[in-house]
């Protein structure tokens, strides 16, 4: 696999505006062009903290 790399906050925001508009995962993954798996970490942890920053 490749070498994996964070996602900006920005990006991060980006995916959570694009859920709340409704876009459903794939749709997300293939305009932001990330993986699906990380675009539903994102939401998972949003969902779970409240927050797209990772805590430490």
């Amino acid at each position: 696999m490749g070498c994996s790399q964070e996602l900006s906050e920005f990006k991060r925001g980006t995916v959570i505006g694009y859920h709340l508009c409704n876009m459903s995962i794939h749709e997300i993954s293939l305009l932001l062009n990330i993986p699906k798996s990380t675009v539903s970490g994102i939401i998972t942890k949003w969902k779970q903290l409240g927050t797209t920053v990772p805590q430490p």
